[in-house]
């Protein structure tokens, strides 16, 4: 393995402390990929290996795990990976064209970096935020009701080196590398900065809380008692007359 003698100490140290908080130690295998992804910017034949030994399985099998998960890079990505997502309501306000605008204003494709390995670009599938649909993200945060305009004085500022904020989380963008290791379980200290939750999101609950409205108790459920079962008996006996019960 090519890892210096210094960072090896130090991802194994790392590893240590990630494969401790699992009880069997194969089931740290995906922080363990976002920790090599930190240390090289992708998944490379170096982590694989490492990530292997640590775990007393073969490089092939973290190879499968690997190439499985859109979120571990192959090959090396911006310093700024930016995702826009394309899916169906994203794609309907507007997501579509700024994938082509974007693509053109870069010079670059699906997975490909610009040549001074600032920016990346992916297509998405979703971005689990339709409130805010069309949405983009930079190193998974969020960049929310964008445009084509928008989307191209986003990536210019980031090639510039100036410093930009998302629309919902921390006060400033992290690197990919810095991203990845949070992802592997080594917190930043920055989960409290910024909007939470914008407005859209927050609509629902207020206004339940302006009618009143509260969810009903466990035990009273429309689908039946906490027990889980249909009829809320919990003795998995139908009801006399029910249509499972004539069936039975």
């Amino acid at each position: 393995m090519s890892y210096s003698v210094e960072t090896r100490e130090r991802l194994e140290r790392d590893a240590k402390e990630i494969i401790a908080r699992y009880p069997k130690p194969r089931s740290a295998l995906l922080p363990l990929l976002h920790l090599v992804q930190s240390e090289d910017g992708y998944i490379s034949q170096d982590g694989i290996e490492f990530c292997a030994e640590q775990l007393g399985i073969t490089p092939a099998q973290v190879t499968g795990v690997a190439t499985f998960y859109t979120m571990y890079k192959r090959e090396p990505v911006g310093e700024y990976h930016v995702g826009v997502c394309t899916n169906t309501l994203c794609a309907v306000m507007g997501g579509d064209q700024i994938w082509e605008e974007l693509s053109e204003h870069l010079g670059v494709g699906h997975d490909e970096a610009t040549p001074d390995g600032k920016i990346s670009l992916e297509r998405l599938e979703c971005n689990a935020a339709c409130d805010f649909a069309p949405v983009m993200m930079v190193n998974w945060e969020f960049f929310d009701n964008m445009t084509p305009e928008k989307a191209r004085q986003l990536v210019d500022d980031l090639r510039a080196g100036k410093q930009v904020a998302p629309t919902r989380g921390p006060n400033r963008l992290c690197t990919w590398k810095e991203a990845s290791r949070v992802l592997a379980g080594f917190p930043d200290g920055r989960a409290h900065e910024g909007v939470q939750a914008g407005p859209e999101s927050l609509r629902g609950l207020e206004v339940a809380k302006r009618n009143g409205w509260t969810a009903p108790p466990a035990d009273q459920a429309p689908d039946g008692g906490a027990d889980g079962s249909a009829d809320g008996r919990g003795d998995g006996q139908a009801e006399p007359g029910s249509q499972e019960g004539r069936n039975k």
